[in-house]
Formats: C-alpha cells, sequence, structure tokens
C-alpha cells in the first residue's frame, strides 16, 4: 500500500492539470508584474531580437544561422534576466511546445490507483518523461448533459499543446471536427470514424474474448450466454472474439443467448430464461455484470461454478476487491499509455505534407484463468418455474 501512495503522489505532481473554464477569468484582483520579454534579453545580449527567437525558440539551422558565441550570449543574457518563454505564444508562432496535453471525457480524473483509467495514466506520465515532454491534464465542465467538450464557440482549446492523447468516450462530432483539422491526437481505445482516420492504441478485445470462450469450451460448455451493456467499438469487438471462437468448433452462438441492458436490468426472469434456453455458461462484459449475475443466481439457489459458469471481458472496474477471482482478461492499460505517447510522437515527427495513413496500435490482453469456471451442468424447469 505505500508504494502506491507513493506512486499515486509522484504522478501528480509530474502532471500540470488545468481546468478549461467557460467563462472568462475577471480582471479585478489580477496582479500584473513586469516580466522579461524577448526584446529585455535582445538589449543585455547586445543582439536583434530576431537573433534572440531563433535561439530561445530552438531554430537554428533550419530559418536562420546563429553563432555558437551569439548563442551562449543570448542564453546567458535569459538566465540573468530570468526570462522563460511562453509556450502558448510559441505555439502560436508555429513553433512546438513539447507539451503533450492528456484530456479525459470522464466524469473525474483517474488519479485512483484503483481506477480503470490511472494505469493509462502512469504509463502516459513514464513514457512523455523518457522522451522529454511536458504533460497537460485537461478537462471541462459538464453540459446540461454532464458530456464534457474539447470545442467551446468553434475553438479547439486543445491547440494549447502540440498534440493529445484522448481517454473516455467522446462525441464523435468533435473527433471528426480535430480530424478535418489536422490537430495531431491519439485515442486510447479503438475509435471509428468516417474514412477510417483515427489513430489509436487498443487492447485486442477480440482475440482475448475469443481465448476466453475457448476455455470454456474446453471445460465442455456449448451454450454460453453473453450479457453486455454497451453498444461502442470495444463491445464490437468483444462480440466478434465471442462469435469467431463459436465458428472456430464449427458452432454458431445463439441468438436467443445474447442480452443486453444494464446491470440493474438484469433480474431472475432473465436469468432463469437463459438458463431455459440450455446455457451453462455466463459471458459477460463488465464486473458490474457479473457481480448482479451471482446476486441474482444466489437468489435462485444457485452457486457459481457449481451450477453456472462465470467470466468477465477485462479487468474488474470495481474499486471494492472481491472475495473471489473472477475468470476474465488482463487489460494491458499501462502499456496502452506507454504506446499512446510512442504512437503521438512518432506523428508530430512526421513531417510529410500528406499524412494519410493513422497511427494505431493493438496490444494483447493476458487471460487469467479464476475460480468462477468450471464443467457445465444442465438445468430443468418445471412448467410453472
Amino acid at each position: 500500500m505505500t508504494s502506491v501512495r507513493i506512486r499515486h503522489t509522484i504522478v501528480i505532481k509530474r502532471f500540470i492539470m488545468l481546468f478549461i473554464s467557460h467563462e472568462p477569468v475577471p480582471e479585478q484582483g489580477l496582479k500584473r508584474s513586469r516580466r522579461p520579454r524577448l526584446v529585455d534579453v535582445a538589449e543585455l545580449a547586445g543582439v536583434s531580437v530576431a537573433a534572440v527567437s531563433v535561439v530561445l525558440n530552438n531554430r537554428i539551422g533550419q530559418s536562420a544561422r546563429v553563432s555558437e558565441e551569439t548563442q551562449q550570449r543570448v542564453l546567458a543574457a535569459a538566465r540573468a534576466l530570468g526570462y522563460v518563454a511562453n509556450p502558448l505564444a510559441r505555439s502560436l508562432a508555429g513553433g512546438r511546445t513539447n507539451i503533450i496535453a492528456v484530456f479525459t471525457f470522464e466524469a473525474v480524473f483517474p488519479l485512483d490507483h484503483r481506477d480503470f483509467y490511472y494505469p493509462f495514466l502512469v504509463g502516459i506520465e513514464e513514457e512523455a518523461s523518457r522522451l522529454g515532454y511536458d504533460l497537460l491534464l485537461l478537462t471541462s465542465p459538464d453540459d446540461e448533459n454532464g458530456k464534457r467538450h474539447i470545442y467551446r464557440d468553434g475553438i479547439n482549446r486543445l491547440r494549447i499543446a502540440d498534440g493529445s492523447i484522448l481517454l473516455g468516450f467522446g462525441s464523435r462530432p468533435e473527433l471528426e471536427a480535430l480530424l478535418d483539422e489536422g490537430y495531431p491526437f491519439v485515442f486510447v481505445g479503438r475509435r471509428e470514424s468516417s474514412g477510417d482516420r483515427v489513430s489509436y492504441v487498443a487492447a485486442g478485445y477480440a482475440e482475448a474474448t475469443a481465448d476466453i470462450v475457448r476455455m470454456m469450451f474446453q471445460h465442455g460448455h456449448r451454450r454460453l450466454a453473453y450479457l453486455e451493456s454497451a453498444d461502442n467499438e470495444s463491445a464490437h469487438d468483444r462480440r466478434q472474439g465471442l462469435i469467431q471462437a463459436h465458428a472456430q468448433i464449427g458452432l454458431t452462438h445463439d441468438p436467443a443467448l445474447m442480452w443486453r441492458g444494464e446491470p440493474a436490468d438484469y433480474s431472475p426472469a432473465v436469468m432463469t430464461s437463459l438458463l431455459r434456453a440450455g446455457a451453462t455458461g455466463f459471458v459477460v462484459e463488465n464486473d458490474a455484470l457479473g457481480e448482479k449475475v451471482l446476486a441474482v443466481g444466489k437468489s435462485l439457489d444457485l452457486c457459481c461454478p457449481a451450477d453456472y459458469s462465470l467470466a468477465v471481458l477485462g479487468d474488474p472496474l470495481s474499486l471494492t476487491a472481491p472475495n473471489y477471482t473472477w475468470t476474465t482478461f488482463k487489460v494491458p492499460r499501462r502499456e496502452m499509455g506507454i504506446e499512446a505517447v510512442r504512437l503521438l510522437v512518432k506523428m508530430l515527427d512526421d513531417t510529410s505534407e500528406d499524412r494519410a495513413t493513422p497511427y494505431r496500435a493493438t496490444l494483447p490482453c493476458t487471460v487469467v484463468p479464476g475460480d468462477t469456471l468450471g464443467p457445465p451442468r444442465e438445468h430443468s424447469f418445471s412448467d410453472s418455474e
């Protein structure tokens, strides 16, 4: 526990956090101090403002040549005056800020080590630090529907950074707008778009789901109920893995064994209906559904895995550790954060005018056998049940 807390503190300290406000900052109460300017550095160094700009914005050899002696005088003058370059001004001037933004569409920043998104941030921070980039955490106020947005009055707030890494489930129109204006970003998670243009790092949900289903087949199961809540790219990948694993042994998954809904909607009647349809095992999208299956099963005097098997497709989202071990797979979240930074930096270093091919990577998940998987048991029901 101590090491986790220390790591948590390090991550928070290394991130710069910015809340994108929709309200203007009032002038009243602000204290403005005279900060050194380029002209001050130029005067002290005895050179032109243009030469100072070239040196401090690291454009030597690109658009101008400045002697080593002049460079040293400019740097010495900047240190003497305490001059710090304004990264926003540098960005507006077309230069690189060496800042990577991380924008989350989630309700709160995942700064708790138990949160599903937290390991992504750990990986992002580690790789950005290794590559010499600063990080800027960005968020915005919720709208009337509880959604968060990148754009405000048509302005892309991410322009403060060279490029961005996006977390959570965002607005497709905003993703399309980012793509249309050519802003560099990498999504954590597979995302579809018109023209198939989004750069992303994804988890291999399809193959991991197929591995789980094949493991259940090895235990003798053939009729598996599939429960899901979401209808997004990750859900599609999981469903595809389910179908592929059935096809590999010459089976077709029965649509009667598919159920979609929120955990609160899963009832004894739903479970009884699935068992009547021949289900001997349940494959569920997340641990919230898994917990509900266990609770409903208990209300029907059914025990897992004696009466039915259960597999959860991905790391638990709950902050409470269960008193059993899920049959599941581990999502490489820290590694995905690392790869997201690598892809983004490659994109930023790509100077080709026509960068049509998106940068993508899919990382494999690791199956974790648990104690919720056993041999199949068929159930018989009377007409009154």
